[in-house]
This record gives structure tokens, C-alpha cells and sequence, in this order.
């Protein structure tokens, strides 16, 4: 499963490989997913060892600033998190036992950029259309998984 969301956690991409069951709410399923992110992401830099300046929970971080996280595992499924200079957030969620994604996350976004942002039709913020993009990422991830 993946999901691409924009700085301001709306949802530009959700696809589904190999996920025997489905989410009965789609845009539930998204703000759970969001607001995840956002904790684990206020978590880390509240919890930061190197950082003697602790900011209030939920503070948004500079970008390579203070203390981060790239993934987390389950009994059931793996994490795996990018987050971009601009704000957008990619999240895989894959087998527990797939390993350090980090080099495929950074691939799907620059897929996003050379199908997506390149594309003088594509409006920023809004859902992410292009069958060019959906066709590779769809090749890749199947190379992957």
C-alpha cells in the first residue's frame, strides 16, 4: 500500500498491492494515516537525545533539523516514510521483513517529479492523475515487492 500526501495532509495518491482486505472509509483511512505521521513525527523530535531545545508536540520540524524517523515494524507490516524539502510525504507500507526502503522511496519521488510536477496539466494539491506515473510506479513497486 502507498500513500502520497501534500504538506497539508491532503491525499494525492493511495494504491493498494496485495492488501487481501480493504478500508471501508477511504478518507478515514487517510487521516488516520496522516495523523499518524504527524505524531510519530512530533514524537521523535520531542524525544530527540541531541537536541537540548525540546519544542511543543506537534511543531513542525526544519526539514534535516533534530532527530527523524524513516520506519517502523509490526507483527503484521512495515512503515516506511520519506518526507521532501517541499513538504510531500510518501509512505509504503509493506511485509514486515522487506528491508530499508529509504533508496525506493527517494525513486517513487522522483518518478512523482518526472511524471507528475513536470506536467504543465498537473495542478499542485490535487489528486495525482497521470497514467504515465501510475503505470511505472505500478512496474516498480511489483519489482520491489
Amino acid at each position: 500500500m502507498m500513500y502520497v500526501f501534500d504538506r497539508n495532509g491532503v491525499c494525492l495518491l493511495y494504491r493498494e498491492w496485495n492488501r487481501p482486505l480493504r478500508t471501508l472509509n477511504a478518507q478515514q483511512d487517510h487521516k488516520l494515516m496522516f495523523g499518524l505521521l504527524f505524531s510519530l513525527k512530533s514524537l521523535t523530535a520531542k524525544m530527540d537525545p541531541t537536541s537540548a531545545e525540546k519544542g511543543n508536540l506537534g511543531v513542525p520540524q526544519l526539514l534535516g533539523h533534530g532527530c527523524s524517523f524513516h520506519s517502523f515494524r509490526t507483527n503484521t507490516y512495515k512503515l516506511s516514510f520519506m518526507e521532501t524539502p517541499s513538504g510531500i510525504k510518501i509512505i509504503l507500507v509493506t511485509h514486515p521483513r522487506t528491508g530499508d526502503l529509504r533508496e525506493s522511496l527517494k525513486y517513487i519521488y522522483n518518478l512523482y517529479f518526472e511524471y507528475v510536477v513536470k506536467n504543465p496539466l498537473y495542478n499542485p494539491g490535487s489528486p495525482i492523475r497521470s497514467e504515465l506515473f501510475n503505470t511505472t510506479l505500478d512496474q516498480y513497486v511489483r519489482g520491489i515487492a
